[in-house]
């Protein structure tokens, strides 16, 4: 029989924020369950940010340098395959429970269509079981009709008074039951009830993503300053000091972007602001744990937990103060690390592992099709994780991760004028393994970090003579990974007398 599918994606997790890894304060009871019973994955990051680009990449399978959702606000090219296209094919209804973040391709629409003014689509072959888009009135509505008359708009995640910039710690106008995480467990946990055969659901959770801020107990249940040493300069500006992207990336951060009705720069907010929102952001991670606990005690007790597939992770990381920053981009780790969590009743051989092998978002689009016996239909960059599984160790594995981040302004040109760059030329692409990390940049210099004497990444010794071999070797390595990763859709096929012969490799 099918097993039932869930893909649980919690947006901004960080991921170094579990318990099961060690982390020093974030408590994850639920997810560390999940692990015991399942595999970790370590070492799992992101293929690209902000959302749209990170979610192409889960949900295609493809790097940014092939799916080309560059910015939020890219179309997908339709022709590419996707989760909720091949679970289709598998018989399923995949339905989602939040939202895809994909951009249509506007190609085959007609340009008056309204769903070309948002980027904010649905990935195609998805049911929508309760959609939750980023004005959140769906969220709303359901407060008011619990009896918060004054849920009309966003500012119900106001935690300090009107006009204070400051970063209020106080409880929102919602209760801990009552959050946007709570509304789609319940709207997946009310359709779970309606199905009579194998399910795929994707419940795509908001939180832990910014306005930071959560009701009781959770606001106050971390202390402020609690957790690791942040990985930052000195400064602000030593930090920026250090390539002119960051100096342009720093510049551009508003209070408004993470913090309900604050105004002004990111710059304003000094370590103690930081260390504020770092305790609201671990209590954002415990509601969420809660909710996802919530679901797995539903399914136990419903029967489906020996039935069900268990897919756990996140589009993209966190800054949280790293390198004095919030949100995601960029280069650094805290951006694209994430946590992955794969738990398959049939798979108990490998139950508590945790791999230590460099994992991808692109790797999950193959995983879930073998695992239902599916074949894509065009190229895949990511590869199957079912050998860690099934607790073998894959051959030729990557020894290295790979992200890319794209920031060209397309509507405004804003870092096209401020580079005199082509947009073309404003990504930039990192290869990152125990030793070092290299960032090619297509229009400015790059960047080289000696990971063993400078875990922090504060010191480029791209330009020092005694690293010039070192960078040759990882500026050869990233050539070889793109020309390894051009479409290979049919370039594993050739016509010949007895028709086209087929033998993808990898």
């Amino acid at each position: 029989m099918k097993p039932n599918i869930l893909l649980i994606t919690a947006d901004q997790w960080r991921g170094d924020c579990l318990s099961a890894v060690g982390h020093p304060v974030v408590r994850t009871p639920n997810i560390d369950a999940l692990a015991a019973e399942g595999v970790l994955f370590r070492r799992h990051y992101a293929g690209a940010a902000p959302c749209s680009p990170a979610r192409a990449s889960l949900y295609t399978g493809l790097y940014q340098m092939n799916h080309r959702v560059c910015r939020n606000g890219s179309p997908l090219d339709a022709r590419f395959d996707n989760i909720a296209l091949a679970a289709r094919r598998a018989g399923y209804d995949p339905t989602v429970f939040g939202y895809t973040d994909v951009s249509p391709d506007p190609r085959p629409l007609d340009p008056n269509d309204p769903v070309l003014t948002s980027y904010e689509g649905v990935l195609p072959g998805f049911t929508v079981g309760q959609i939750l888009l980023e004005h959140e009135r769906h969220w709303l509505g359901w407060l008011r009709a619990k009896g918060h008359t004054d849920a009309v708009d966003r500012s119900v995640h106001r935690t300090a008074s009107p006009g204070d910039s400051r970063v209020g710690s106080g409880s929102p106008a919602y209760s801990k039951d009552e959050t946007q995480t709570a509304f789609l467990a319940e709207a997946f946990l009310n359709w779970r009830e309606t199905q009579d055969r194998p399910w795929f659901a994707h419940i795509s959770f908001l939180r832990p993503h910014p306005p930071f801020c959560v009701p009781e107990p959770y606001n106050s249940m971390f202390a402020s300053g609690e957790g690791p040493a942040y990985a930052r300069a000195d400064s602000r500006t030593d930090e920026t000091a250090i390539h002119p992207f960051t100096r342009y990336a720093m510049g551009g951060l508003q209070k408004s972007s993470f913090v309900h009705g604050a105004t002004g720069p990111l710059s304003e907010w000094r370590e103690e602001d930081f260390d504020r929102i770092r305790a609201i952001y671990f209590g954002m991670i415990a509601e969420v744990d809660a909710q996802i606990g919530r679901i797995f005690d539903a399914l136990r007790a419903r029967g489906d937990w020996e039935k069900t597939v268990i897919v756990l992770t996140s589009d993209h990381g966190e800054m949280m103060g790293d390198h004095w920053a919030l949100g995601k981009g960029g280069y650094h780790d805290g951006s694209y690390h994430i946590p992955l969590v794969i738990r398959d009743p049939a798979a108990t051989v490998s139950a508590g592992k945790q791999i230590e092998a460099f994992t991808a978002a692109a790797d999950i689009m193959p995983t879930l099709c073998e695992r239902l016996d599916l074949v894509t239909r065009n190229h895949q960059d990511g590869a199957s994780l079912m050998p860690f599984l099934r607790g073998d160790q894959p051959g030729r594995w990557r020894d290295a991760a790979f992200f890319e981040f794209d920031f060209r302004e397309v509507a405004t040109g804003a870092a096209e004028k401020h580079f005199d760059l082509p947009s073309n030329l404003c990504n930039l692409a990192v290869i990152r393994d125990e030793a070092f990390k290299y960032v090619h940049f297509a229009g400015l210099p790059p960047l080289l970090f000696d990971l063993e004497r400078d875990p922090m990444e504060l010191h480029n010794v791209a330009g020092e003579p005694d690293y010039a071999g070192t960078r040759l070797h990882y500026a050869e390595k990233v050539l070889t990974l793109r020309a390894a990763h051009l479409d290979q859709t049919l370039a594993y096929t050739e016509l010949t007398e007895i028709g086209p012969v087929s033998r993808p490799r990898r």
